[in-house]
């Protein structure tokens, strides 16, 4: 395992996750995960918000294998800011097993997009919680968004609940398919009926080019491990949008500063958001190969 950066402001990755009970179907894809350094081979960004522990891509691979997943989509975290090295590095070294999700700016150039492309970068990432980022101009993302249509790549969106109502005509111009995390993080001691989450349902209802990923449990629960309460919520996605859902470990889980997951336990947590076979090879392989694989 990579050495853990003691510096790190948050706990570190569960060393040792248990095997997982769920047999995941063959070419299974974790869709959402990181690779954090390791420093200083890829230091951390100067304006980040947290310092996290190493995680680099040999702990990530260990970990695919062990969970029984055949590929990974790597997604581009705050805090290496639009330096990418560290998820390129990654998607390289995995080959066709890996895809990468980046943070670029307005002034990326096409040739570094096609770049990108090669290595296995097959879309972006716009990050709107405010403890995370400051605040860019919309404009910005629009412009991006249109310079990688090109290559066929998705958006990832990142917002937090209360924030829907003010981004919802903006997600409406993004153009292509766009990728909200964690079911846009609802509060889920509000109950699945509430208006701030028929909100969400209404936006994919509405929108067919908006996908979710049903992730993160241990990010919305409020009271904690198995995350029973969140259940409800993930059910109501899958149910409704199967060919539109995606679902990662998020490893290695940054921020969490009092429970740190065990990544064979949220595998064993995937039967209960998709409940028959159907339903987990959608979630599982069919749809994030169509995003990431098919083009």
């Amino acid at each position: 395992m990579t050495k853990q950066n003691m510096d790190a402001d948050w706990l570190g990755f569960h060393s040792d996750p248990k095997t997982p009970y769920f047999v995941l179907p063959s070419g299974a894809v974790d869709a959402h995960c990181h690779v954090f350094g390791p420093s200083p081979e890829f230091p951390f960004a100067p304006e980040r918000k947290y310092t996290p522990c190493n995680a680099g891509k040999d702990d990530l691979f260990a970990l695919r294998d062990h969970l029984g997943f055949s590929r990974n989509v790597i997604v581009q975290a705050t805090c290496h800011g639009k330096d990418n090295s560290a998820m390129i590095d990654a998607c390289r070294a995995g080959g066709d097993r890996a895809r990468g999700i980046a943070s670029v700016g307005a002034d990326i150039t096409p040739e570094e997009l096609a770049e990108m492309h090669d290595a296995g970068v097959r879309g972006v990432r716009f990050n709107f919680v405010k403890r995370l980022v400051d605040a860019t101009p919309k404009e910005v993302f629009i412009a991006i968004a249109e310079k990688i249509q090109e290559f066929g790549w998705s958006i990832v969106v990142y917002f937090e609940a209360a924030d829907l109502e003010e981004l919802a005509p903006f997600l409406k111009q993004l153009p292509g398919i766009v990728v909200v995390d964690h079911i846009g993080r609802p509060d889920v001691t509000k109950g699945v009926d509430h208006p701030d989450f028929a909100r969400f349902i209404n936006l994919m209802a509405e929108n067919e080019n908006i996908w979710t990923k049903v992730t993160c449990p241990e990010r919305l629960t409020a009271t904690g491990a198995p995350y029973d309460d969140v259940v409800p919520y993930y059910q109501a996605i899958v149910n409704r949008f199967e060919d539109r859902v995606l679902w990662g470990t998020d490893w290695p889980h940054p921020n969490m500063k009092s429970h740190m997951p065990d990544d064979g336990a949220l595998v064993d947590y995937i039967p209960r958001i998709a409940r028959n076979s159907e339903q987990q090879y959608k979630l599982l392989v069919a749809n994030p190969m169509q995003l990431y694989w098919a083009i």
